[in-house]
């Protein structure tokens, strides 16, 4: 209407930063600090029980209990245990590469160049049931960028794909989450995507999503 301010939004695409050198990165931070947190949590656990109090222990029990691996190996737990200390200098620098290309060069570029106000994407595909033989079936999620760079991430309610929920998230810069909280409770608004999870024990009738 004449006189009213526009209503909706403008998408623009963008082309994200290569992936993989950060999730190469990444990769080493987080066996790092996955045997420092394992260790420090298990070495303080109060239950007397509790035998294993380091994560070279809990990789000896497991191979020890083979019901522990039935479904899965301890792939992460054995490079974790090899992975250097919290002062490793390799550490440190994959550490503040990470976030660096993460976010100054990675979610600020990308809002600055294409000028824009936040970054939108699906959140990730619907669920999959566990499938032993071939493994779970994963189409990405734009959830590293933020998790790397320590920026706000806000997932809501967008649709559903063969009866299963996904959801849009709204990514923005550093302390901008006021700002994407009143965005996705606007997009929540205009579209009522939300219901409440029934339960199924099929999905649609296809064997592709039966819950299991």
């Amino acid at each position: 209407m004449s006189g009213q301010p526009p209503t909706g939004a403008v998408l623009v695409e963008v082309t994200p930063p290569d992936g993989k050198v950060i999730d190469d990165l990444e990769d080493l931070v987080l066996r790092v600090e996955f045997k420092a947190g394992v260790n420090a949590y298990l070495a303080s656990t109060a239950p007397a029980q509790v035998k294993t109090r380091t994560l070279a222990e809990l990789i000896a029990f497991n191979a020890a209990e083979p019901r522990e691996t039935a479904l899965f190996g301890q792939e992460i737990f054995l490079e974790a245990q090899a992975s250097p200390g919290l002062n490793d200098p390799t550490y440190l620098k994959a550490k503040a590469d990470a976030k660096r290309l993460a976010g100054p060069q990675g979610i600020d570029k990308l809002l600055s160049d294409a000028k824009v106000e936040v970054l939108v994407a699906e959140s990730g595909g619907p669920a999959s049931v566990v499938d032993r033989i071939n493994g779970g079936r994963w189409l990405g999620s734009p959830s590293t960028l933020p998790a790397v760079a320590g920026y706000p991430h806000l997932t809501v309610p967008m649709g559903f794909v063969e009866g299963l929920p996904v959801g849009l998230s709204f990514i923005g810069t550093a302390w901008s989450e006021a700002r994407l909280l009143s965005l996705g409770y606007a997009f929540e608004q205009a579209t009522k995507a939300r219901r409440a999870p029934t339960f199924p024990a099929t999905v649609n009738g296809s064997p592709a999503f039966d819950i299991q």
